[in-house]
């Protein structure tokens, strides 16, 4: 594969921090010059904002172009759904305006299926460090710019690994959950060809939900972060819960609050996009 560059216009609705340390990736990392590398499927990729550009450069297995355009999910309009949240409540405004750079990436379908289980309580440096440990095990070997990268490892190749493989690999309770989900994934117990071409939200989050590790929280994150791109849920973890309930519920003991509560609320105050509004309020609560 060739190295290959693409620029555009910077716009307000791109911003590398804002993308990249939400939460819904874990293969990208922030270098000296503070643009970001990353390696998704075969590609690796280095995104740089420069003055009013963005840059995106690396090697792809498609044309580059096109590969952004997908992944960064830029046919989406985003100034519209900022505005279209924002006009709901000042919370939302105010969580809009921080993460006002947020774009919900369109991962792979299985890699995010992985990495939403091993990230079950679990903290970021850790699921990061898994990852890269399982990818430089069992993943393709890519080269760029004389740097070895790995690529996530296909259904095929992580079948290859047992339990003790992957416990010594340092994933924890996880590794029989991540073990069972790639056998029923492998065998097609679990087709995720057809699951990427459901349209109902409802029955893809009860067949994920079959997987060893998917819970709830995870099914929906899955499902907001992946290529299936359902915007109509919204994943409750300790950040939700807290600021869900710090806006609206006003309960003394937030444990309390039930996540069907918050589904419900999310529901009906934001509607079908409430996937992409759980974002901006996750990310204003953690790191404001």
């Amino acid at each position: 594969m060739q190295e290959q560059t693409y620029k555009m216009n910077l716009i307000e609705t791109f911003n590398l921090e804002h993308i990249f340390e939400c939460g819904q990736c874990f293969r990208w990392n922030k270098q000296q010059d503070g643009s970001y590398l990353g390696v998704f499927k075969n590609n690796v990729l280095n995104v740089k904002i420069d003055g009013n550009e963005i840059i995106f450069k690396g090697i792809c297995e498609k044309d580059i172009k096109k590969t952004v355009e997908e992944y960064f999910d830029l046919k989406r309009d985003y100034e519209k759904i900022k505005k279209d949240l924002s006009k709901i409540d000042e919370h939302l405004k105010t969580s809009v305006k921080y993460g006002s750079g947020i774009r919900l990436l369109n991962q792979d379908l299985w890699e995010t299926i992985i990495s939403f289980i091993i990230s079950a309580n679990n903290n970021i440096p850790r699921i990061k460090g898994i990852i890269e440990r399982i990818s430089n095990k069992y993943g393709k070997k890519i080269i760029w710019n004389d740097n070895t990268y790995y690529a996530f490892p296909t259904i095929e190749e992580l079948s290859k690994a047992s339990v003790e493989d992957l416990r010594k690999l340092g994933l924890g309770f996880r590794d029989t959950r991540v073990y069972e989900t790639t056998k029923l994934i492998f065998t097609k117990q679990v087709d995720l060809d057809k699951l990427s071409k459901e349209k109902e939200s409802k029955t893809i989050k009860e067949t994920l939900l079959k997987l060893p590790g998917v819970g709830p929280k995870v099914a929906d994150c899955i499902m907001l972060f992946s290529t299936l791109k359902c915007l109509d849920v919204f994943p409750v973890d300790v950040w939700v819960r807290r600021v869900m309930n710090e806006l609206y519920f006003k309960l003394p003991d937030e444990k309390s609050l039930k996540r069907e509560q918050i589904e419900k609320l999310a529901s009906e105050k934001y509607g079908n996009l409430r996937g992409i509004a759980q974002q901006y309020l996750f990310y204003w609560k953690r790191e404001a």
